[in-house]
């Protein structure tokens, strides 16, 4: 029997401080904090999608062979233009570290700003809306 893959459900991202790059995520990308399971596990929900955070160290399995902080490069669509994203992670006090640039994503042409999260994963907020 073959099968497709529909959509991504989650990643799992091991962090240094898990409180502070849960705070990041909250502050600078708007996700919204969720305690789950009987273990109250943390996850940063957005769209239909979550991020799973596990604090180095003590990483629940199964897991990736090596995890560790800062090893993520994500890609995120905002649903505002590249200038305002830009402005937002300013106002956030996040360095930009390149763009806005043109990239090609899984739906064609869009814009890119380039950060990083406490971590040091290379954090891409995406627009497909024009500048």
């Amino acid at each position: 029997m073959r099968f497709t893959v529909d959509r991504l459900d989650h990643l799992v991202l091991t962090c240094a401080d898990l409180e502070t790059t849960a705070s990041w995520y909250q502050r600078v990308l708007g996700m919204e904090r969720e305690a789950f399971g009987e273990d109250h596990r943390t996850a940063l929900k957005f769209g239909g999608q979550k991020l799973n955070l596990h604090q180095q160290g003590r990483e629940f399995s199964p897991r990736a062979k090596v995890a560790l902080p800062g090893t993520a490069d994500l890609c995120f669509i905002a649903a505002v233009g590249p200038g305002e994203v830009e402005a937002h992670l300013r106002g956030c006090g996040v360095a930009i570290e390149r763009g806005p640039e043109e990239k090609i994503g899984a739906l064609g042409p869009m814009e890119s700003v380039y950060c990083r999260d406490p971590d040091g994963n290379l954090i891409e907020v995406s627009s497909y809306l024009p500048g």
